[in-house]
Order: structure tokens, then sequence, then C-alpha cells
């Protein structure tokens, strides 16, 4: 499938992105003068989308903390989520690829599933995508990004590369998860020791939040939500630095254990 995907036409920011994560090499510096808005940022992130040799197979959002969030005027960013990056959560760690030089993180997420694609508007509430979502499960996010400044220069520069997004551990289906959504619990080990702790109530306004927010965005993006796509609510007990040959679980309690291996990048795996 990649022949009938031509990065040439991308601007030079995606193209240099695209290229290092297809290699599995560094970027020692950003590629470019740096984006100063979102809508800029998600232009780049567009044009490499575009130029990225698989489908979305959903999305991921992340926080923007003061004062960012009243400078750009949003409290979240997105990111793609591409299908050879969703993996399943086995007994045994899932292996992920860490670009040597470049950042790497894993997150405890709530992710849910669409059971239908969403109607096309931009006025979403919390409260109204709810009869959307299918099934929610347990996940661990892993960020990634060739550049190993990507989250220190504000998020427009964290939305373009992809949203720091190298993909999706997804666990097991959470039962009961309209009543019990608020009160879910998890905790993020690395090498054995406890990094953070949380719940789907350290999400601000919630998963289902993070939900009306994505569907608001892609609506002036010109894009849609699909029907089985998966949305990656954002970190529920931080953002946690992992390097090549640490290990980390992700525990939801009642709901499961996600483990996870963090190897040398050989290549495009990510």
């Amino acid at each position: 499938m990649s022949h009938a995907h031509d990065n040439s036409a991308a601007s030079p920011i995606a193209r240099a992105f695209v290229e290092a994560r297809r290699a599995g090499r560094a970027l020692g510096t950003y590629p470019g003068a740096p984006p100063e808005s979102l809508d800029a940022a998600y232009a780049v992130q567009d044009d490499a989308v575009a130029a990225w040799p698989d489908r979305i197979a959903g999305w991921k959002l992340g926080r923007i903390n003061p004062p960012h969030d009243t400078v750009f005027g949003a409290g979240r960013l997105a990111g793609p989520i591409f299908s050879r990056n969703v993996w399943a959560a086995g007994l045994t760690p899932t292996r992920f690829g860490v670009i040597d030089g470049g950042f790497a993180a894993v997150e405890a997420e709530y992710v849910l599933e669409l059971g239908e694609a969403a109607p096309d508007r931009g006025d979403w509430t919390a409260e109204a995508v709810a009869p959307l979502v299918s099934r929610v499960f347990t996940g661990v996010e892993i960020a990634g990004s060739p550049f190993a400044g990507i989250n220190d220069h504000g998020p427009a520069v964290t939305a373009s590369d992809f949203g720091n997004n190298a993909g999706l551990i997804l666990g097991d289906e959470i039962d009961n998860w309209r009543e019990r959504l608020s009160d879910l619990a998890c905790s993020m080990t690395i090498d054995d020791v406890v990094v953070g702790r949380g719940g789907a109530a350290s999400i601000p306004g919630g998963p289902l939040d993070s939900l009306a927010f994505l569907l608001n965005l892609l609506h002036r993006r010109g894009r849609r939500l699909e029907a089985g796509q998966l949305v990656s609510t954002g970190a529920a007990t931080g953002v946690h630095d992992i390097r090549a040959g640490q290990s980390a679980w992700a525990d939801f309690g009642p709901d499961g254990r996600i483990g996870c291996l963090a190897v040398p990048a050989t290549g495009a795996i990510i």
C-alpha cells in the first residue's frame, strides 16, 4: 500500500517527521519553524497523515496544561493512531520500539470504541456523545516521537508530530462502564516502581468530555469519527518517560493489567 502514499507534496516539517519515523531515526532539532497555532500544527499533522502508509484506527487525546491552554485556546490536543500500531494486550508484555535519541513514554488510558459513525456537527457535549460509545477498554498509549523535545516547546509542536503518538495497547473490555466510569482507578509501574496513580476522574471532564472535544475538533478539520474507531481519552496517571530495556505495567484493578516492554526501534515500526 505504501506506493499510494506520496509525501513529496507534504510540508517539509511533515516530510521530515514521516521519514524519521519510518527509518526509526532521531531528529536532533525541530525540522523547521515551529507552528505558532494549533491550526497550523494540525495542517502539518494532516500532511503527515496523508503521507503515512497506513489507515487511522483511532485518535489519542492529550492534555494542554496552563498557561498553554489559555494561550492556544484549547485544553486538549489530538493525534492519529494507526492500525498497525494497535496491539492487543496478552499475558506477556507487549514489545514496542523506542527511537534512540527520540522521545518515548507510557500512559494508562481509558479507550472508547465508537459503535456508530458520529454525525457531523460541532456542538458535542459529554452527555451527547455517550450513546455513540459501544464499548470501553483499558489501554496503554505509547507516546513517541523522533524529536526528544516534542513536549518541551508547547502544544503546537506536540500536535504537529501525530500528537506524539506511537501506538496503543488495548486491554480488557470494562464491564458496566456506564455505571462505573467516574470511579475507575489505575496505577502505572516502571521497572517495579510505581510512577503514577489516578483514574478516569483524573481526566479533565472525564473520558466522555475527551470524546466530545475530539468530535468538535474533527468537525472543524473536515474529518469524522467512524464506527469501530478507538479514542484514547488521555493520561489517567500522567505521562511517564521510558527508555529501551525498561518494562511497564498499567494496573486497572478488577479490570486487568497491561504489560509492555520498550525495545530499540528497528526501522518503520512506529
